[in-house]
């Protein structure tokens, strides 16, 4: 393949899906990007995620999140309160592999489209549900938001740490910025589909029930195990002994020394300073132990050094560094022009931009976004296709 592409690897599967949110909106995405044929099957008036800020210069009509979600995805409208519409819906899920939604069972049974409907008339179809706390238990009706996800996952209560709870400690738990547990959500709703695919060559298809709270959950998994132990982590509290975020002389960079010959690294890093050569500091849980100390040398060290050198230095000694980057940064920056993870793509109202493509290579290659976001029912012709393939079917079977 030309410029290090590879074959997609979903090529011929085809997914519909219907989303609210940005779980199974992200989900979808991964499966395009993948190489799924994605249909994404929106209201009259557009999925709503085509109105949620922040907006695209220089129309400001475009926003950046829906654009992001559904690049590479075909759009339908589909009036489902409607008879027409409910069988346009049929007539895609027939040709479908893969049903990815948000809908509470409610929506579910009044769209023909619960799972013991799915069932009896599309077998073979894989059914993934990805909703703030499953489609089945006490809290399967309830809605939330993306800040009480954020906290009903537990890293509210972790967030800010380390220098940031240092410098403000009077700060309330504060929210991720952007969509953190509904991404999770969304890659374990993908990972969801993945392998129900590959277990549909055994027995048919399957349906899949993904909790965004349990995935975000499984994010603070080391927490829980110190929880289960009796030891409750609290922001103030939940640090490294030493390193973590470090002031530099033009911004931030993270400092990580997990293992030995990463704090031999850090020894040579800052010049082999006196202090370090303790013998004493050669054992790692003496290191633990003296944490706060190793910390206010490392710190003021840090001040004196600009981000770009020091990462260099650090990476070329095998110390986990990495700089705080800007969003400009991020897309001018080597490693990411490396591994093309931006690629540009048209945007109605906006022209052409860069958009992620995927956050991991196959095969050692980018994945290529084959477009930008659809505009609404732009592939229209697809449902009605599907509708007519379903008229012909039905009418051969009465025959």
């Amino acid at each position: 393949m030309m410029d290090g592409a590879v074959a997609p690897l979903l090529a011929g599967v085809t997914v519909v899906e219907i989303s609210r949110g940005v779980a199974a909106g992200y989900a979808g995405r991964l499966l395009s990007t993948l190489g799924a044929e994605t249909v994404l099957v929106e209201p009259p008036d557009g999925n709503p995620l085509r109105r949620e800020p922040p907006f695209l210069p220089p129309a400001g009509e475009a926003s950046a999140l829906f654009a992001f979600l559904a690049a590479g995805k075909k759009s339908v409208i589909c009036d489902s309160g409607t008879p027409g519409g409910r069988a346009g819906l049929s007539a895609l899920l027939a040709a479908a592999d893969v049903l990815v939604h948000d809908l509470r069972a409610d929506e579910r049974a009044s769209l023909e489209v619960d799972e013991r409907t799915l069932r009896a008339c599309h077998p073979n179809l894989i059914d993934v549900s990805v909703l703030p706390f499953g489609a089945v238990g006490p809290k399967a009706d309830w809605q939330a938001e993306e800040i009480n996800l954020i906290h009903a996952s537990g890293e509210g209560f972790l967030l800010p740490n380390g220098l940031a709870a240092e410098l403000f400690p009077d700060r309330p738990p504060l929210k991720v910025y952007g969509h953190f547990a509904e991404y999770q959500g969304g890659v374990v709703a993908a990972l969801g589909a993945l392998c129900a695919l590959i277990g549909r060559e055994h027995g048919g298809g399957e349906s899949v029930d993904v909790s965004v709270q349990d995935a975000a959950l499984a994010v603070g998994a080391f927490a829980l195990q110190r929880f289960g132990d009796g030891s409750l982590e609290h922001r103030r509290t939940r640090s490294f002994k030493y390193g973590g975020v470090l002031e530099c002389a033009d911004g931030h960079v993270e400092l990580l020394t997990l293992e030995e010959r990463q704090w031999r690294g850090l020894v040579e890093l800052m010049g082999r300073p006196d202090w370090m050569l303790d013998p004493a500091l050669s054992d790692s849980l003496e290191r633990s132990r003296r944490g706060v100390e190793i910390n206010r040398a490392v710190r003021a060290w840090a001040l004196g050094e600009r981000t770009a050198d020091v990462v260099a230095r650090a990476q070329a000694l095998g110390v986990p560094m990495a700089k705080y980057a800007s969003p400009a940064e991020v897309l001018s920056g080597a490693h990411e022009r490396a591994r093309e993870l931006f690629q540009p793509v048209e945007i109605a109202g906006a022209g052409s931009l860069p958009v992620l493509s995927a956050p991991f290579h196959v095969d050692g290659a980018a994945l290529r976004l084959r477009a930008g976001p659809p505009r609404l029912g732009e592939h229209q012709h697809l449902l009605t296709a599907g509708h007519q393939r379903d008229h012909l079917r039905v009418a051969a079977e009465a025959s």
